[in-house]
């Protein structure tokens, strides 16, 4: 009996599985420890996850998330090894290591992020062997939903959208001018809340300005990460929500860019059961 995880800044998908078949499948907040202490993390494994997790033991865990790097991981590692019990090992990677495996499997190739943030790498068919640093919604992330959210506020703010789509926005999400400011500058985890509003762009995707918006960051994200790999001969591949939703004006950004689209997947976890059994 396993249990893998699948983690991202805005949920964490955990699977029990056993002999190869999923038995049990269990959501919890997301986790990422650059921005949680690991007392955060384990309050959350310990308050939400243990309470619905049929077996009390379990003979490996694989844990991916967003922010598993460096010395994060034995943040994680901790707060997972003090509130489950294992037999066996735990082990912690990041979340492109699961986008890779759960994509290509054993078999070499371009894996990238987009969710909530976005990420890339060269995969050869075990490892990571090259990997553009993401640096994340405020410096990079292009593509992913916070970006997306981001560029959204921005031109709604800064009066770049149509008096329309801006009363609209306002609307649906009962915000203010105020109100964002505080939640992006003032509040705890601005990643989460930007992302939250990226929506508004695929319920409007046949607005001109909106389509441009979409379509203009995910060229970005290609041009300044999956360029700088080897994609005149390799294939590549997505795994997020916003990839999966915006697929037709992601394989139209490719097109304009010279790349090869492979699979798009909403989630690796189908590819990390294979995996891992």
């Amino acid at each position: 009996m396993i249990l893998i995880a699948d983690s991202g800044s805005t949920k964490t998908d955990w699977c029990v599985v056993e002999n190869g078949q999923l038995v049990q499948q269990i959501f919890t907040k997301g986790t990422n420890p650059f921005f949680q202490s690991e007392e955060d993390i384990g309050n959350e494994i310990a308050t939400t996850l243990l309470p619905q997790l049929k077996s009390k033991e379990l003979d490996d865990v694989y844990f991916y998330g967003a922010g598993c790097i460096n010395d994060r991981i034995a943040v994680v590692h901790r707060a997972i090894t003090r509130h489950i019990k294992v037999v066996g090992e735990v082990e912690v990677n990041t979340d492109m290591l699961a986008a890779a495996r759960g994509l290509c499997g054993h078999s070499a190739g371009i894996a990238c992020i987009m969710g909530a943030g976005s990420n890339s790498c060269y995969y050869d068919g075990k490892n990571i062997v090259t990997n553009v640093s993401p640096l994340g919604f405020i410096l990079g992330d292009e593509g992913s939903g916070a970006c997306l959210g981001k560029l959204l506020v921005g031109d709604i703010l800064k009066n770049q959208m149509t008096p329309e789509l801006k009363e609209k926005f306002f609307k649906q999400f009962d915000l203010t001018p105020a109100d964002i400011i505080d939640r992006v500058y003032r509040q705890p985890f601005p990643n989460r809340f930007l992302a939250s509003l990226s929506p508004f762009l695929a319920q409007n995707l046949d607005e001109p300005c909106v389509r441009t918006l979409v379509l203009n960051s995910f060229k970005a994200f290609l041009k300044r990460n999956v360029m700088q790999y080897d994609y005149q001969h390799s294939k590549v591949h997505f795994i997020g929500s916003v990839a999966f939703h915006y697929k037709e004006v992601l394989a139209e950004a490719a097109k304009e860019m010279g790349i090869q689209l492979g699979t798009i997947l909403k989630s690796p976890m189908e590819g990390l059961i294979k995996y891992h059994s």
